[in-house]
């Protein structure tokens, strides 16, 4: 039988369903992409605003409707808030949330083929099946949240905070660098608070350990929280096998709304931890998400946090319209701002996005950086040129042309201009 996925949503997403892709692979399942024929569709959901659960309702509905005999499987954070509104959408085969991710492969072989003998997933590590092309793997350190934010469905359908042992860890990564990885991502909800629940260990002593036992070319990790930034884990980005890459969620600039929104840090602390990073890694590349429109904020509010995103000068921002999420505490308050107001100040904050974009990959122009090359997104005849994408460390984004096989190559390049017709890549100076 041949299985498809599609992920939503976050990097913890993608690690889930790379380790499902593993378990169907290790069932004698065929993984295919998506625009191939299949007989099982695996929708792997996210449910932090009502348009990403619009997102997985039409993927289920088109799913089916490209393959109307095919087994259509919802699973993911929305699948764990809701199984019984989406059990009733007719195009939707089986519901399993986040906590039965581990019996989806059981389950559909029950439905679809009861005499076969589900295999034991208990040592089960990821492989370069058909479905893991990519160079780049998510691997999963921890799981669920306990600082249950005022807008955040997360701790809800992703559960408490457990950590995975940093032994376990090192294991799946060797792995990973044994099939052919040569990055590997660190994801999670609460990074920072990794280890809380383990034995004499943390977020510092599970990235020295990790850099110390295994060989894999490049580590990334994938989120902080400002105020778990400190000189002592920044001490770690000497040693250039961690990308020079943070993402550091703001959410807002006003300290009004970071209280009502119940996040554990002020404007001045996420100021301080920012230029903590640029005086030990100054070329480092600066993301965040920030929420505009949420209830009680204010033309003041809103000014303070654009006036932040300006001076921090992020090198990729993503903004998010407030979307009230039943559960929440955030969906009781009544202080609400309206549609077009949401629309407005999202806007200029896309504005401001888009030029600290810009500034960011100008002042790259010119530096050599080492480029992990990915599959080609246009494949060229054979001896023919074709189109190959990567990333460099600090998390720009390359493109060049070859007509050798480029894929799992890290090549250290000279970054060159954006092209006019896509900005939002660089190309390569040979």
């Amino acid at each position: 039988m041949r299985v498809a996925f599609e992920t939503h949503g976050c990097k913890l997403n993608q690690a889930d369903t790379l380790n499902l892709s593993e378990e169907f692979h290790k069932a004698g399942f065929e993984i295919v992409k998506g625009d191939q024929p299949y007989d099982v569709y695996i929708l792997n959901s996210c449910t932090v605003t009502h348009v990403a659960d619009r997102k997985g309702r039409n993927s289920a509905r088109s799913a089916k409707k490209k393959n109307p005999n095919s087994f259509v499987v919802f699973t993911g954070c929305y699948a764990e808030r809701e199984p019984q509104a989406l059990i009733s959408i007719p195009d939707i085969d089986l519901v399993i949330g986040n906590i039965g991710k581990k019996e989806i492969v059981g389950r559909v072989i029950e439905e679809l083929s009861p005499e076969v003998t589900v295999p034991d997933f208990s040592t089960s590590h990821h492989a370069m099946n058909s479905f893991s092309t990519r160079t780049r793997a998510m691997v999963k350190i921890q799981e669920g949240c306990n600082q249950i934010c005022a807008y955040c469905i997360v701790p809800r359908v992703r559960g408490r905070e457990k950590s995975v042992p940093v032994q376990s860890l090192i294991n799946q990564i060797n792995h990973l660098s044994k099939s052919g990885f040569k990055e590997v991502v660190l994801t999670g909800t609460q990074l920072g608070s990794y280890g809380f629940d383990l034995d004499g260990s943390s977020l510092r002593h599970m990235l020295a350990s990790i850099l110390e036992n295994t060989d894999v070319p490049r580590l990334r990790v994938s989120s902080l929280q400002p105020q778990e930034i400190d000189n002592d884990l920044l001490d770690l980005w000497t040693n250039p096998r961690l990308c020079r890459h943070f993402h550091v969620p703001l959410q807002s600039g006003s300290n009004t709304i970071l209280k009502t929104m119940r996040r554990r840090y002020t404007s001045e602390r996420y100021v301080s931890s920012i230029d903590r990073i640029r005086s030990i890694l100054p070329d480092a590349s600066i993301t965040s998400d920030v929420i505009v429109g949420f209830p009680g904020e204010s033309v003041t509010d809103f000014r303070k946090t654009a006036e932040l995103c300006i001076e921090v000068g992020f090198s990729d921002l993503h903004v998010f319209k407030f979307s009230v999420r039943p559960g929440t505490s955030a969906a009781h308050l009544t202080d609400n701002v309206d549609s077009p107001a949401k629309h407005e100040r999202s806007q200029i904050l896309l504005e401001i996005a888009e030029v600290s974009f810009r500034k960011y990959r100008e002042s790259n122009i010119g530096k050599h950086e080492l480029v992990l090359w990915e599959e080609p997104s246009k494949r060229g005849k054979r001896g023919q040129f074709a189109t190959y994408t990567g990333l460099t460390s600090n998390y720009i984004k390359v493109k060049t042309e070859s007509c050798g096989k480029m894929t799992g190559v890290i090549e250290r390049v000279k970054l060159g201009m954006n092209p006019a017709n896509d900005p939002k890549v660089m190309t390569i100076v040979r």
